[in-house]
């Protein structure tokens, strides 16, 4: 293989999945036998072999990644013993080929140990699966115990879209009393056991890491009581609460809630399809969590069973029926059951936890504190148990409630995300009235939901924040709404405001659509959350800004290498016009405007990297560099300003303009009839290329800090990929150094663990 010869990502045939050729070799070969094979390609003398490896490999890749093929297999041995005789055959005219090459043989040696090993690897499969069948059906019914394909696969991932390995069985218990006896089945099998609910989780925390591994799906767990009145342990009176199993969905805990004229405080998302034992053990927040906290805040007692296959129940004592992390000491007494859910193990333990060890100080969220003083399965993500239930407290909403629209116009929002805080201290400092939610989309998403501004104005805004504001009395709440609209008109907002449940229903419906951002990489999107304390969100708005602006600028000197590529080439479309005819004439024409369009090109090139490269330097020090395609006015503003050229970027008054700079020029250049085909290739390029650019969108729960970043990325697409991976690392940088924390309510998860700190990771392992 030659330097000039692009090295083929996927040469493996029927490898359908994320995972490269290289990935599939180390698999089941090892990373040796990838270098080896690298390197005799090298030398040119594996052309046909390696052809007719990847060929065994992708026969092999196929089957392992494709349940429905491993059914069918399992009922036909003798389509199975066909299947595996071949691969040998064809592993052994790669030994023939071999010409004592020690490498190649070496090389063939391993190939034939990986056939083997999967020769006998679907044998096994069937044996598993009979004996766990025969061991399940003694503590739940025959068919709540699923092998089939479509079982399997409905259960590799969850919203990460991560895929790592099948699981041998997915078991889906009738009863909350089953589990403890399904959970021992699974030990005595040696199964790795994943608990799943609605599987709505964004770090792979339900995506099974090895194939002897079980998911426990708790979807049969759907019991909801009634509302009831209780006393609970140091509380005065009866408290408001309702008992949910696991399995249900949040969204009916809601109704149940409202119908009863109470509110529920856990509302994700993700409400419509997420369940209860995650929302627990992922201690899940929402708009609700800045008046109510999140899902530890607002839990009177769980049940769960341990790893070991027995009990455990916590009660909260003397519950605050508010934010936990102001209390000075939070209080839990914790029992342990043998399997039959019953038999009392010891003695109940206290556990007594300083309320500001629960959530890291200034913080309204906070998820990354596995340990928790010692506290049993919440925000564990199903490490040290499977939620099966619980029982939480209920709340009264206010009387009466506004919620206040407020739509941020111009280009610096180093104006408008301070509104932010000021809304907040401004509900804060008022006794009368509470702030219910405080939500934030940036132009992005607003961009993306197709937002219809409420403004009389032809542009759209560039943030949106939607408040809800409750209290007693009408007049205050009405007042404290006003305030909020006039603060924020101090800094060029429009404010509008909801009275009416049908209006104000209208104001939110947007806030649903958020996954729309996702849209033009069809829905696929990288979805982190972190949060920061609310005095740094200007600042984190500005890094994120800072990112797009890095990465829309590469991708549009991608476009213009791209382009000059394009023009070194033959340039074929020039052959497309029919009466076209070549000659010395035509061709140093075309190569006229081929020269003037590389000299255009290569000075936007090199004035947008002196502008990448020096984003943090002050602009005036580039005035001269970049006259010539500014204004007088904005030449005149650079050369006297004290701000940086990000800040100029930042407030659109320097832009970085592609159609303009570029297209418009090329255009003008490759003019007329003749050359229309060449404008079309300019533009495929353009749209091509365009489509790979990655960007940042953030929407908050902005009362508490808790910033949802996500970044759309094609799934398909490697170098977008690990682009998007890139960004994910400098954004959890940007969380930490700013006094914030990697996670809010999405977990850890398989994602974020490179992300914690040592003795964090210590904790959660």
């Amino acid at each position: 293989m030659t330097d000039k010869t692009p090295l083929r990502i996927r040469e493996i045939p029927y490898n359908y999945t994320s995972f490269s050729d290289r990935e599939i070799v180390i698999r089941f070969l090892g990373e040796d036998m990838w270098q080896a094979l690298s390197e005799l390609r090298t030398e040119r003398v594996t052309g046909r072999s390696a052809r007719m490896l990847f060929e065994v490999l992708g026969d092999m890749w196929v089957i392992s990644r494709n349940p429905f093929i491993q059914d069918d297999l399992i009922e036909n041995h003798k389509r199975w013993r066909s299947l595996v005789d071949a691969l040998h055959h064809r592993l052994d005219q790669i030994e023939l080929r071999a010409d004592d090459n020690e490498l190649a043989q070496q090389l063939a040696d391993k190939a034939h140990q990986a056939v083997s090993e999967f020769e006998a690897w679907l044998p096994q499969m069937k044996e598993k699966r009979r004996e766990a069948l025969r061991r399940l059906a003694k503590v739940t019914r025959k068919d709540n115990i699923n092998f089939d394909g479509l079982a399997r696969v409905s259960h590799v991932t969850d919203a990460s879209d991560w895929r790592v390995e099948y699981p041998l069985v997915v078991i889906s218990p009738d009863t909350e009393q089953e589990m403890a006896h399904v959970v021992q089945a699974c030990i005595a099998l040696g199964l790795s056991i994943i608990p799943r609910g609605g599987g709505t989780g964004y770090t792979g925390g339900a995506v099974p890491l090895s194939a002897d591994s079980a998911v426990i799906n708790t979807e049969k767990l759907e019991a909801l009581g009634e509302i009831e009145m209780l006393p609970l342990p140091g509380v005065e009176g009866e408290v408001v609460t309702v008992r949910v199993e696991a399995g249900v969905v949040t969204r009916r805990v809601s109704e149940r809630a409202e119908a009863g004229g109470y509110a529920f405080a856990v509302d994700p998302t993700s409400q419509d399809a997420s369940c209860i034992g995650g929302n627990i053990a992922m201690n899940a927040g929402g708009k609700k969590a800045v008046m109510w906290g999140t899902t530890l805040d607002n839990l009177a007692s769980w049940r769960m069973v341990t790893p070991e296959g027995l009990w455990l129940e916590v009660e909260r004592l003397n519950h605050n029926l508010g934010k936990i992390h102001e209390v000075e000491m939070a209080e839990f007494r914790v029992r342990h059951y043998q399997a039959d859910g019953k038999t009392l193990i010891g003695e109940p333990e206290l556990l007594s936890i300083p309320g500001a060890e629960l959530r890291k100080t200034g913080l309204g969220k906070d998820v990354t504190n596995k340990f928790l003083g010692g506290l049993p399965g919440i925000q564990k993500e199903g490490c040290d148990g499977l939620i099966t239930s619980a029982r939480f407290i209920l709340h009264r909403m206010p009387s009466h409630i506004r919620t206040v629209c407020l739509e941020f116009f111009g280009d610096d929002l180093r104006e408008a995300v301070p509104a932010i805080v000021e809304t907040k201290d401004s509900l804060d400092d008022n006794d009368k009235v509470v702030l219910i939610g405080l939500e934030h989309l940036d132009d992005r998403y607003i961009k993306a939901v197709k937002y219809s501004t409420k403004a009389p104005r032809p542009d759209h805004p560039k943030m949106l924040l939607l408040v809800d504001i409750g209290g007693e009395d009408e007049n205050i709440v009405a007042e404290a709404a006003s305030t909020v609209v006039r603060l924020a008109n101090a800094r060029g907002a429009e404010g509008f405001i909801a009275v009416s449940p049908e209006a104000r229903a209208r104001f939110w419906k947007d806030r649903g659509s958020t996954a729309a951002i996702a849209a033009h990489t069809n829905a696929f999107k990288i979805n982190e959350d972190v949060v920061i304390p609310l005095d740094r969100l200007g600042d984190y708005s500005e890094e994120i800004e800072r990112i797009n602006i890095e990465l829309s600028t590469r991708n549009k000197l991608k476009m213009i290498d791209a382009v000059l590529a394009y023009l070194d080439s033959p340039m074929t479309e020039l052959r497309q016009v029919a009466d076209y005819e070549g000659s010395d004439e035509n061709d140093a024409i075309v190569e006229a405007k081929k020269e003037s369009a590389r000299q255009l090109l290569q000075s936007v090139k090199q004035r947008w990297t002196l502008t990448l490269d020096n984003i943090d330097s002050s602009a005036k020090q580039f005035a001269s560099e970049l006259s010539g395609y500014l204004s007088d006015e904005l030449q005149s503003e650079i050369e006297t300003t004290d701000d940086t050229l990000f800040q100029l970027l930042q407030r659109r008054v320097l832009r970085i303009s592609y159609r303009r700079e570029v297209e418009r020029p090329l255009k003008e250049i490759f003019g007329g009839r003749d050359l229309e085909a060449v404008c079309e290739r300019f533009d495929s390029i353009h749209s091509e290329i365009r489509n790979s650019r990655l960007f940042v969108a953030t929407h908050m729960h902005a009362g508490d800090g808790n910033v949802h970043t996500n970044i759309p990325v094609h799934s398909s697409d490697y170098e977008m990929l690990h682009q998007a991976e890139e960004v994910v690392e400098r954004i959890m940088a940007i969380a930490t150094d700013l006094g914030g924390v990697i996670s809010g309510e999405h977990g850890i998860g398989i994602t974020k663990m490179q992300f914690l700190s040592d003795d964090i990771k210590t904790e959660f392992l």
